[in-house]
């Protein structure tokens, strides 16, 4: 077989995770393990694979950025006629996952999803630097278009129509926020016997449980 990789191989050997070291809320565990992520890699610890599905149950995922994380659930931004936009428009259920490459670490986050206020989102988009701005409010995401040339003329058109910079926020442009039901937190270990526990709302209770590798 051609492009064959089987023969690739990596060992991790990271510190194990026992029940102990982990705390009893999910959403402060996984903001000790954001913290020690960006202080490893900054400029990669905020990137999540966004995993949606239409309503005929057909996935699709990408990389988005998270962009604040709460108590309240995990939230980004983005353009409504996305095709995530449209998925979860059809099926309001996501999953995120973060992977930490320099700390063999991953963490998996379900929940259900909801729309950002409009005003945060306003917010957030007027304060993105001004290029940002512009290409959001010259692109529909995800929609056909003709060539790259096309683009880049909406986006001067734009910016020669607000010269001091102050782009109009889209209606189509906005946030999401996950309300997390379930979490696993992954670390790897030696031998792919991996250390992996999830927690799972129940009553209103987080239940913690180690799962097999």
């Amino acid at each position: 077989m051609s492009n064959d990789y089987t023969s690739l191989r990596r060992e991790y050997l990271a510190n194990p995770l026992h029940r102990e070291d982990l705390l009893d809320n999910p959403v402060e565990q996984f903001a000790r393990w954001m913290e020690k992520a960006t202080e490893v890699s900054p400029d990669d610890s905020t990137s999540m694979t966004l995993a949606t599905a239409s309503k005929d149950g057909m996935p699709s995922a990408r990389i988005v950025l998270l962009k604040h994380f709460g108590a309240e659930g995990f939230a980004w931004y983005t353009d409504y006629r996305s095709r995530k936009g449209q998925e979860l428009e059809e099926n309001p259920q996501a999953e995120l996952m973060f992977y930490w490459y320099g700390l063999e670490r991953q963490v998996r986050i379900q929940g259900t999803v909801e729309k950002l206020p409009i005003e945060q989102g306003k917010k957030y988009f007027n304060e993105r630097p001004v290029g940002s701005r512009l290409s959001a409010a010259a692109s529909c995401q995800s929609a056909v278009v003709d060539s790259r040339e096309t683009l880049e003329q909406r986006v001067e058109n734009l910016s020669n129509a607000h010269p001091d910079g102050d782009i109009p926020h889209p209606e189509e442009w906005g946030g999401y926020i996950l309300k997390p039901t379930r979490f696993e937190f992954w670390q790897g270990r030696a031998n792919r016997l991996h250390d992996r526990f999830t927690y799972r709302l129940e009553n209103d209770n987080w239940i913690i449980e180690r799962l097999q590798p």
